[in-house]
């Protein structure tokens, strides 16, 4: 057995800097779990001057290409396609395990990655891509390996979720929740791939491809993010007990007697006794359904240095195991090869808020129109406004479960009736 393993780091920013400080000060106790010592051989930067408090400066290198081949683990944070692709491919060649937390990576292109080790023969461990610190990959990946998981549930981007909480609590609108979460280091200067959905529907990917043994990539995903929200939205959610939180949904979609994979993120209307329903802040939970195992919830911090470098580091001991004892760790699984449906298949209720003309006859028509297009009714709730009473309500109505291609002809349809003068919006109730 080796006495020492060389561990390569490849990004420095706040996730790496905390890998490179508990691989230094738990060195002891890392060795006794891995029984081999973890020397960090070298941390690849872009900039050699860039302040980063302690980090060994000896240590870092703009050679990230020569670093990665003199290493036993090669552990990536640095993010992005490329060069973050051509560098673990590279450390893969010379034989070394692979630990990442990239998660648009694995979302766009995971197979290339996944069948390198395999030809090789050596690890790929992505704990961290999903849910930062949140132990889900691995109870996806290995402990329900002998079950059947039906649906993956989760709110998987705590900028988004922090902001939908501070609208929900304090009133605000999106920009200032934005702008509040911005000021907190919870959402980075541009918080496109946050409150656009781009950053939950990688982790989708990831977890609809673990879950259901099928390749899913970040094209597959049916992405919607919490632009459109607004604090009326979040404020009529409350009056009929939800809470709206942006959800990264997988399922295994069996309705019509061909099994597929359906995978979306999505702002939803989440009941108020739904475990989901009360996860506050930045946090993050996935919630899965398993035939056998039932229903399961994992709850934690989503983000942040410490939280994603203990994620990190967890797979670090895994894979330096592997090294000093033999084996390996669990490879991809994709044997199922289900389709990946279309996103109109997706079957879910909804919440639709019309503003319409207040006189008789209306709820009539809108009614007779979605049954036109086979969409039930469960409820109808009619406000009138408080600008001007006399002549225009609110029709807020909740449907049973309907398809997703159904509900968009159906909203189309009523869009167009002379007595509706806005369709304000339209938002799926997920979780009940």
């Amino acid at each position: 057995m080796p006495d020492s393993l060389r561990v390569a780091l490849l990004g420095c920013g706040v996730v790496g800097t905390q890998v490179a400080r508990l691989l230094t000060e738990q060195a002891d106790e890392l060795r006794q779990r891995v029984g081999a010592r973890l020397d960090l051989v070298g941390v690849a930067v872009r900039r050699l001057d860039a302040p980063r408090e302690g980090v060994d400066a000896s240590l870092l290198t703009t050679d990230a290409e020569e670093l990665v081949t003199r290493a036993d683990v090669v552990v990536e944070v640095m993010g992005g396609i490329e060069p973050a692709r051509g560098l673990l491919l590279r450390a893969i060649e010379h034989g070394a395990s692979v630990v990442t937390a990239n998660k648009a990576l694995l979302a766009a292109d995971g197979p290339s990655i996944y069948a390198a080790a395999d030809e090789r023969g050596v690890d790929v461990y992505f704990e961290a891509a999903v849910a930062g610190a949140i132990p889900i990959v691995r109870p996806v990946r290995e402990s329900l390996a002998g079950d059947h998981v039906q649906r993956v549930l989760g709110i998987v981007n705590g900028t988004t979720n922090y902001v939908l909480d501070k609208m929900a609590s304090e009133g605000l609108d999106l920009e200032q929740a934005v702008k509040e979460a911005q000021a907190l280091g919870y959402a980075e200067a541009d918080p496109t791939a946050d409150v656009e959905g781009y950053d939950a529907a990688a982790k989708a990917a990831i977890l609809a491809s673990l879950a259901f043994h099928t390749r899913v990539s970040i094209d597959d995903v049916a992405r919607e993010g919490i632009t459109g929200v607004t604090a009326d939205d979040v404020r009529w959610a409350e009056s009929t007990g939800h809470v709206v939180k942006l959800l990264a949904i997988a399922e295994r979609n069996d309705n019509d007697g061909s099994p597929g994979v359906q995978v979306r993120v999505h702002p939803a209307l989440v009941p108020a006794d739904h475990p989901l329903a009360g996860v506050r802040g930045a946090y993050n939970a996935v919630f899965v359904e398993a035939e056998a195992a039932g229903q399961l919830m994992f709850y934690g911090r989503g983000a942040g240095g410490a939280p994603t470098a203990s994620a990190v580091l967890g797979d670090v001991v895994s894979a330096a195991r592997h090294r000093v004892l033999g084996g390996r760790g669990p490879v991809e699984s994709s044997y199922a090869d289900l389709p990946v449906l279309a996103p109109e298949a997706a079957v879910t209720r909804f919440q639709i808020r019309l503003e319409v003309v207040d006189r008789p006859g209306v709820l009539a028509q809108v009614a007779t129109t979605l049954a036109r297009h086979a969409v039930s009714i469960e409820a109808v709730r009619q406000v009138s406004t408080v600008d001007d009473p006399a002549s225009t309500a609110h029709l807020l109505i909740t449907t049973h479960v309907a398809t997703e291609g159904a509900l968009r002809a159906t909203v189309a349809a009523v869009s167009e009736l002379d007595v509706v003068k806005d369709v304000v919006s339209v938002l799926r109730v997920e979780g009940s």
